[in-house]
């Protein structure tokens, strides 16, 4: 009998609830400024991530727009850096009161 660490169980108790996807998401939400480059994390904020959407915060209309243009090469981007398909659309809105938080 082995005895598996704690890293390998939580692993393995992911991968069994079919988690995996989404914290590979996650982390794309968490990595954001870093993948986008300064110019556009600047005035974006990654905001959330579910069912392959990737949800994102800007600082106004303009750059909503702007990055819609961006969208199939933000997404080739961002699943090139996780190595996986886990974002399939990414969604920019402007939040309420148009104020990142």
């Amino acid at each position: 009998m082995t005895v598996e660490g704690i890293g390998g169980v939580l692993s393995r108790v992911v991968r069994d609830l079919g988690l995996e996807r989404e914290l590979q998401g996650w982390k794309a939400a968490e990595e954001w400024p870093r993948i986008v480059g300064p110019r556009i994390a600047r005035h974006t904020r990654c905001a959330a991530f579910r069912d392959g959407v990737l949800r994102v915060e800007t600082e106004s209309s303009a750059w909503t727009h702007e990055l819609g243009y961006l969208e199939p090469e933000l997404i080739r981007k961002i699943n090139r850096y996780l190595g996986a398909e886990c974002v399939r659309e990414v969604k920019f809105v402007v939040p309420r009161g148009g104020i990142l938080r």
